[in-house]
């Protein structure tokens, strides 16, 4: 062997890491089930799009290399370390996209992932070329015709991160496995088989195999695409057929699986966990293939799918990887006959024991059973899937000092050529798989006694038990609703809620009265509430800010059972915290610390363009002394930034949303189309609206998504001057926002019951209560003070008065009503909700002259101030 083969054989050991790590990530994210976002795509993804496509790549080239009699070349190991680290990094960034909801970098890792395999099928295209005629060229072609495949997979994948209406998830998601599973991961191992699977066994190829595989190739690739195609255009029994086509092909194949099996039978790990493997892909496309056929929609047809595709994952994609990679990476560790025994036999450890647990759990875990069965099952799936990690690092020692291997490891009649273990004694199989065995009917009786400890402690318990029968049910959020908002359940059937987030800027959840919730769904993003057997009638609705009370309500009903009360409602939003009302007092002073809300006028700013970047943020501010509230705002403050300009000025303005819900701005000082600017935008997004301002007057900017009068009431407005051309200087200029306040819990957020009610708690000039009776503002005798009042409402009007004070000019809604110098006067400013303007006074003497609105309730309510006016 030459040092350049040498050098390009110690590469393959290291190839197999990475789909090791995959394989790592799955346990923990298995053992964090309830912390991490989306558990089950990650996990089948990790497994899936992780460690089978690295390893695909991996072996895939190994084999088409060997059955060509391609001679190993130094660059083809440097493009195919290229290759699995293009792979690897874009399945990295896909599974950090989509669970996050991170777009670009969704679609950067489906690229990725898109020119890796693209690359990988181009050079096994030019292989074939160059390579003379082979017996064995079938099966490079079944990897050929894979690796096509898979783009559309991807494509198909990333089309449902982005989102799109409901109605297409289903037909989507169907199509993207029939590709991916079926296609870039079933072709690939049925190729494989026509060689890996005799040599497994240590037999001979039976006659027939290569033109079997030969005659299966365009049955396998034409039912994938009838499939495919099928579930896009949502034609179900054309679904049922293409599955059909699917298993004649299987069939094709699987009849010379079953003679070499029959002439040489399994006696190992690898070849039990193959065996299983391809058992449960014929068995779980027969029962899609039947699922599907008598669905009576494309939902239905979903619900069964999502109910198959562990058996999938785990029953074919990781027993077939690992029963693989524990033959193949002895053979690539090499280090002579003595090593690659060692390493079988590290490998081999437990496997019938493993193989029970596997298949009788992943079995019991995917027929009709209790959560708590299932859930047990679960654990001995994964815990003998996840053997495999301990056992290879200790194949690895073992083929480093395969001479101090236990003698009982290595028995005397391995000491010849390489070969797999031995076969065990019969005593020592049965006893293994009996363990296992015991080890899923033990987790199938503590599970059932936990199912009936769990309704036994309900004080409800006894009357309805668990069907074992799971509904699915899809849910959409939009538009402050959601669709269904009620769903009927049988009695004691497991329910689970799959809602998908269509609004295109907020976001939602759906919390049950229980505690399941599906978590924060971004626009586009998918959630899923898991609720045990349901006994009785269930109350939902969204947590974020005030959708709850907008409408945005859920109920399960539950059927086929009489005479169950429903449990006590869930606490509502505010939970057990004082409401905040009932803290006011107007008389009560905010303490020597308060630093009231800066009333003075900015300076104009020099040049015509003005940019600013509002950040919008949710913060516990004090609104009266001693009460608080979680305001939304922008930049920390309600009222927001006021912005100050010409006409003519042109405003710049980025809207970062570093809140919890979908939030926007809505400037009136400027006159455009409001579809793209004045959009909703989703936590973590921005946007940058920019308008010129045109027309003299106080402007109001406000949250403009719904219900506004929510978002306006809980803080976010504020106030754009535009003077009027010619405007004379004065000695003070001030702006008073007034606004309403409809106290939710000490804490918390707005009160929907009462703004609703139209009942305000308090009404402000610029966000607290009679807060320039504390601190007032100042003026002197004889000088001219133009105070600019704005009412950001929602609701109520006001009538703007200085006591003692006479206005010798008014200015409301881009007009004067009175210029100085005219013989008359004006007491009072009236302006509506969204309306503003200036007046103009001079004191003509010292003291405290208190400005109040002159709606008198709402002045007693904290719409009250004081100039303090000295010589």
């Amino acid at each position: 062997m030459t040092r350049r083969t040498r050098a390009l054989r110690g590469f393959q050991p290291l190839r197999d890491l990475p789909a090791v790590v995959w394989l790592m990530l799955l346990v923990p994210i298995a053992l964090a089930h309830d912390l991490v976002p989306a558990p089950r795509w990650l996990m089948i993804h990790l497994l899936l799009l992780g460690a089978v496509s690295h390893s695909i790549l991996v072996w895939s080239k190994h084999f088409a290399d060997t059955l060509l009699h391609a001679a190993p070349r130094l660059h083809d190991a440097r493009h195919q370390s290229i290759r699995l680290g293009t792979l690897n990094l874009g399945a990295v960034l896909v599974v950090v996209g989509v669970p996050t909801g991170l777009w670009a970098v969704t679609v950067a890792g489906a690229a990725a992932i898109t020119v890796a395999v693209v690359w990988h099928g181009a050079g096994l295209i030019a292989r074939l070329r160059r390579s003379l005629p082979s017996r064995f060229g079938p099966t490079v072609r079944y990897y050929v015709a894979a690796a096509s495949l898979l783009p559309f997979g991807v494509a198909l994948g990333v089309t449902m991160a982005r989102g799109m209406d409901p109605t297409w998830h289903p037909r989507l998601m169907l199509a993207h496995v029939t590709v991916n599973v079926l296609g870039w991961m079933g072709l690939t191992v049925v190729g494989t088989l026509v060689t890996l699977w005799p040599t497994m066994l240590r037999t001979r190829l039976v006659e027939g195999t290569e033109r079997a595989a030969r005659q299966a190739l365009p049955v396998l690739v034409g039912a994938v695409l009838v499939t495919a195609t099928a579930a896009l255009l949502g034609i179900l029994p054309l679904v049922a057929l293409g599955l059909a086509g699917y298993l004649l092909g299987l069939g094709l194949m699987g009849r010379f699986v079953f003679l070499a099996a029959r002439g040489k039978p399994p006696t190992s790990y690898p070849t039990w966990s193959m065996l299983a493997g391809l058992v449960w892909l014929a068995g779980t496309v027969a029962a899609l293939a039947v699922a599907v056929g008598t669905a009576g929609s494309m939902g239905e047809a979903h619900e069964r799918l999502e109910w198959l595709t562990p058996a999938l994952a785990a029953g074919f994609g990781a027993q077939v990887l690992l029963g693989a990679l524990s033959y193949l990476v002895p053979v690539a560790l090499g280090g002579g006959p003595a090593a690659v025994r060692a390493a079988n036999t590290a490998l081999d450890r437990g496997g019938p024991l493993r193989i029970v647990m596997v298949n009788g759990g992943l079995l019991v875990a995917v027929l009709p059973s209790p959560e708590p069965v299932r859930r047990l099952c679960w654990v001995l799936v994964i815990a003998g899937l996840a053997a495999f990690v301990p056992l290879l690092f200790a194949a690895m020692r073992a083929a480093r000092r395969p001479g101090r291997a236990p003698a009982e490891q290595v028995p005397a009649s391995q000491r010849g050529p390489a070969s797999p273990t031995e076969p065990r004694p019969h005593g020592q199989v049965a006893g293994l798989a009996a363990v296992g065995l015991a080890a899923v009917l033990l987790a199938v009786v503590a599970g059932t006694a936990l199912s009936r400890s769990a309704v036994a402690d309900r004080p409800d318990a006894g009357t309805v038990s668990p069907t074992g029968r799971t509904t699915t049910v899809h849910v959409r959020a939009a538009d402050m609703r959601f669709t269904p908002s009620t769903v009927h359940v049988p009695a004691g059937n497991r329910l689970v809620i799959d809602v998908t987030n269509t609004d295109e800027g907020d976001v939602h959840d759906l919390v049950l009265e229980n505690g399941a919730d599906s978590g924060l769904l971004s626009p586009g993003q998918s959630g899923r509430v898991e609720v045990g057997p349901v006994e009785h009638d269930l109350d939902g609705w969204c947590s974020v800010g005030d959708h709850r009370a907008m409408g945005m309500v859920f109920h399960v009903a539950v059927t086929g059972t009489s005479g169950h009360p429903a449990a006590e409602r869930a606490a509502s939003a505010s939970g057990h915290a004082p409401n905040a009302a009932s803290l006011l007092d107007f008389s009560k002073d905010p303490g020597p610390g308060f630093r009231p809300h800066d009333a003075v006028l900015p300076p104009l700013e020099p040049g015509p363009v003005h940019r600013r970047t509002f950040t919008v943020s949710e913060v516990e501010r004090a609104v009266a002394p001693g009460v608080r509230q979680r305001l939304w705002t922008y930049g920390g403050t309600a009222p927001g930034p006021t912005l100050h300009g010409r006409i003519g000025d042109t405003f710049v303005i980025r809207l970062v949303n570093d809140g919890s819900m979908g939030h926007s701005v809505d400037f009136h000082a400027g006159s455009l189309a409001p579809d793209r600017p004045m959009r909703t935008i989703a936590p973590g997004k921005s946007l940058t609206y920019r308008f010129t301002a045109t027309r003299a007057g106080i402007w109001l900017y406000h949250c403009a998504s719904m219900p506004m009068s929510a978002h306006i009431a809980n803080g976010m407005f504020g106030a754009v001057v535009i003077d009027p051309p010619h405007l004379p200087p004065v000695d003070h200029s001030y702006v008073l926002v007034q606004s309403e306040l409809y106290l939710g819990p000490q804490g918390g957020s707005v009160d929907m019951a009462k703004l609703h009610a139209e009942k305000p708690d308090e009404v402000v000039f610029n966000g607290y209560a009679d807060q320039y009776d504390h601190s007032p503002l100042r003026a002197e005798v004889g000088h001219r003070v133009r105070i600019w009042v704005l009412d950001a409402g929602p609701d109520r009007p006001t009538s703007f008065h200085v006591v003692g004070g006479q206005f010798d000019t008014v200015y409301a809604e881009g007009a004067y009503r009175l210029r100085r110098g005219d013989p008359g006067g004006s007491q009072a400013l009236f302006l509506g909700p969204a309306q503003g303007g200036f007046v103009e006074l001079t004191f003509p003497q010292p003291g405290h002259y208190p400005f109040i609105s002159h709606v008198m309730t709402d002045a007693e309510r904290g719409a009250h101030g004081m100039f303090e006016v000295t010589r």
